[in-house]
Order: structure tokens, then sequence, then C-alpha cells
């Protein structure tokens, strides 16, 4: 039972985190000020210098007065190189002794090695991975905050879809244009709010200092400087969250969806400046990484034998969320014939077709896993069996000879009867292009190009069967279809 002093403790111990919040968004905009797009010289030990003081009156509960002393002066020395001159060795010192002053003054039990060892493991590689975790359990300690939490992932999440929408859909980025204040938009660029965040991450260990005892006895005396625990996360993808987000992203997709319809299937007319393929090329990546998002998302929210406290919305929302999804792959999947029937096919677009499958395969396999309750594991063997079972079958097919079959078969006639075929890229396909290149031939017999091309492939055909060590079946049969069917002529 929890006592009278614990939840008098709670709030406070919320009200310090707020404080030290409100001192890293100082230290931040400091930060904005010294460094971006700026060059580093006198701002960096400055800011050095103001951080190791901040850090100390916040954290002063755990200052040792008789080693801050010590501390100060490693410091001051630190900071005195980049003074003079900041190169790499002067800014390694800087960074070092500045984390080292900070935890010979607040760790009693640091010392020799263990100090800056100690200190750049719990303020450079754990401590900036807490900013989101004290986030989250700070906002939790309030109950307008614990709601707002809720609608976090979702928000966040749908945010990212609607940038991958408007990436791929220009109608729907004409929409965000039109939203999108140009004054904002004009100012504020992508690399500042990453800027923050990096910042951010970086100054937060050094405010909420958190130092792992020596001991293997954990203290159970603090709540908040313990280890984040699986807790902490639990709120942002509890029954309500999901609920909010399945409803949320099946709108968003309906929209999408929608669009696709009209502008992919239905061939409406498009904006001005934009043709089909240009539409189809654009699209087709970024709806494939919204796919695997959302995937993403159903097998961490929807997890097997959790039937009991789950809400009987979700289920049908995630079927209906799949479905969307897997006519997004399909969507997809026509952007890149649409493409191909314009340019042509080539090994990479071949490529995409195939991994789009897969996704789609994967995404039924998800309806699956959820309609059986199965594991994940058997979701990722499963996975694993049909990616096997593809790259085998890729393995047996003459995907060379198919690319070049239908780029010959597809090409366009010339006023100077030509065909209009990116000869380079067929010799890169290996002589399984001959029989293609010779019907090329046979539609344009004097074209000096297009025979070097199968004179050269030729050579190399010629090559590789001299010796029973580069044999091959594959390179039989072209071998047994050269000597069947020759070539008439074969200008130079």
């Amino acid at each position: 039972m929890t006592s009278s002093a614990e939840l008098a403790a709670a709030p406070a111990a919320s009200d310090s985190m707020w404080h030290k919040f409100a001192v890293a968004f100082g230290l931040l905009w400091l930060a904005d000020v010294l460094f971006y797009d700026q060059t580093l010289g006198l701002s960096l030990p400055i800011f050095a210098g103001v951080l190791a003081a901040i850090s100390g009156m916040v954290n002063h509960a755990r200052i040792d007065q008789q080693r801050s002393m010590l501390a100060a002066v490693i410091l001051i020395a630190g900071l005195i190189p980049a003074i003079e001159d900041l190169s790499l060795l002067s800014f390694l010192i800087v960074v070092f002794t500045t984390m080292s002053a900070i935890a010979l003054s607040t760790k009693p039990d640091a010392f020799g090695l263990h100090l800056p060892l100690t200190a750049a493991r719990q303020l450079l590689l754990i401590g900036p991975f807490r900013l989101i975790p004290d986030t989250i359990a700070t906002l939790r300690a309030n109950d307008f905050m614990r709601v707002l939490l809720t609608w976090s992932i979702p928000l966040a999440l749908g945010f990212v879809f609607i940038l991958l929408f408007a990436a791929a859909n220009p109608v729907m980025e004409q929409w965000l244009d039109q939203l999108r204040p140009q004054s904002i938009a004009s100012t504020l660029s992508i690399g500042r709010p990453i800027f923050w965040i990096v910042m951010l991450s970086l100054i937060w260990p050094f405010i909420n200092l958190r130092w792992r005892p020596r001991s293997s006895t954990p203290s159970p005396s603090i709540d908040l400087e313990a280890d984040p625990a699986p807790s902490v996360l639990a709120p942002l993808l509890g029954p309500q969250t999901v609920v909010r987000s399945l409803i949320l992203f099946n709108l968003l997709f309906a929209i999408q969806t929608t669009l696709d319809g009209m502008y992919l299937w239905g061939h409406a007319a498009l904006p001005n400046g934009m043709t089909y393929a240009t539409y189809a090329h654009r699209g087709a990546y970024p709806l494939i990484v919204t796919a695997l998002l959302a995937a993403a998302f159903v097998i961490i929210a929807v997890r097997s034998g959790e039937t009991e406290d789950e809400p009987r919305l979700v289920r049908p929302l995630v079927y209906l969320w799949v479905g969307q999804n897997v006519l997004l792959v399909l969507s997809s999947i026509q952007r890149v014939h649409i493409y191909i029937e314009s340019y042509l096919l080539t090994g990479w677009r071949i490529a995409a077709l195939i991994w789009m499958t897969l996704v789609a395969v994967g995404l039924i396999l998800i309806v699956v896993r959820i309609a059986l309750e199965k594991p994940n594991s058997w979701l990722v063997r499963t996975n694993l069996i049909a990616l096997a079972v593809t790259l085998y079958g890729c393995a047996l097919v003459n995907f060379p000879a198919l690319i070049a079959d239908y780029n010959v078969a597809n090409s366009r006639r010339t006023v100077l009867n030509r065909t209009d075929i990116d000869i380079d890229y067929l010799r890169t396909l290996g002589p399984q292009a001959m029989p293609a290149l010779r019907r090329a031939l046979m539609l344009s017999p004097y074209d000096a190009e297009l025979a070097r091309a199968h004179n050269g492939l030729l050579d190399r055909q010629m090559s590789d069967m001299a010796s029973w060590r580069s044999w091959s079946f594959r390179g039989w049969r072209l071998q047994r279809y050269l000597d069947t069917h020759p070539l008439s002529q074969t200008p130079s």
C-alpha cells in the first residue's frame, strides 16, 4: 500500500524533473546561438564551462565539496587548449575533461581510470538515449499530459504517413503546400529541428545526472533514477493508443487509396506539368516504406496471446488497415509497371517488383498470424521461407534474356529506320542478350552499333564456352540457339 510520504514525494520528484527540463531547454537555446550554422571556436569552451557550472547547480545535492576544487582545476585546464586553438585534439580534451570534472565532483566512488570511462559511458553512450524515457515518465506524472501521451504515437506516425503520402502523391503535396504558411517554411529548415533533438539529447544527461553505483545491488529508494522499465513505455502502445492510431491511420490511408484509384487506375487528369511516368516513378518507393512502417506497427501493437484485454475494434481495424496497405503495394506495383512501359525494363525494376510482391505477401502473413494467434517467431520463419523460395526461383530465371527480349519487343521504330534501344545497357546484360539483339538487327539490319554490340557479346560467349571450367547449362543452351539460328548478316 502506498504511504502518504510516497504520494507527497511523487509530485515533488515530478516538479524537479520539470525544472530540469526548463534548464535543459535554456541550454539548448544557448547551443543554438553558439553552434547552429556557425564555425566552432571560442563558442565550444564557453558552452562547456556553462554546461559544467549549471550541471553542478542543478545537481548540487550530489556535489562532493572536497573534490569540487580539483574538478574545477581539471575543467579549466581542459578548456585552455580550445581557447588557444580549436582542433580535433583540443575538442576531444574539452569533451573528456568536462565529463571527468562533472563525474569527479558528483560521483564519490569514481577515481583513476574509472573516472573518464564512467563519465563517457553514462554521459555520452547511455545518457542521450534517456531523454525520451525520462520525458515519458515525467509526462505520466501529470493527468492531463498522460491523456496527451496516448495521442503521441497516433499523431507522430500519422504525420510521418502524411509526409510519405505527400512524397508519393502530387495532389496531397499541393494540399499541404496550401496549408503550410510560407513564412514558416522559408525560415525553418529540416536541419535545425534535427540539431535541436541531437543537442537536447546530449545536454540532458548532464542536467539529469544518473550515476550507476559500483555495487551490483540496485538502490530501491530512488524511483526516477532507476533505469527505464518497460512499464514506462507501456502507455505508448496501450489499448486506447492502438485504437486511436488505427482509426486515424485508416482515415489517412483511405484518402491515399481514393486518390490512387482516381489517378493511377482511373487515369484522371494529373496536375499541370506531370506525366503518368513521373507520377508513377515518384510514388512507388515512398508507398513501400509506408507499408513497411505499417507492418512494423501492427506487429508491435497486436501481440499474440493478449486477446482478453484487447478491445473488440482492434482486429477489424487492423484487417482493414492491412487491406489498405495491400492496395498500396498493388498501387506501387502498378506505378512501376507504368514506368516500365515508358522507360523499358531494367534489373533494378524487376527487383523492385519482386520486393513489392514480398511485402504484399508479408502483409497477408501478418493477418494470418493475427487470426491464428501465432507468435512473432512464426511470422519471421514464414517470411524467411517466402524469401528463400523467391531467391531460389530467381536463381533459375534468365533475367538478362527476359530484360533484353522485353526491351527489344517494346522498342519504338524511328523515322531513320533505327530502333530506340539502350544498346549500352544491353551490353551490360552479357551474352544472354544476343537473341534479342539478333531480333533487333532484323528490324535494323544496317545498324552498325547494334552489330558491334552483338559481335562483342558473341566473342564473350565463345570465350566463356572455350573452357569446361566456365561452362554453364544456360550458356550451353544459348550456344545451341546460336548454332541452330545463324545470323545471315552482321554489318560492321
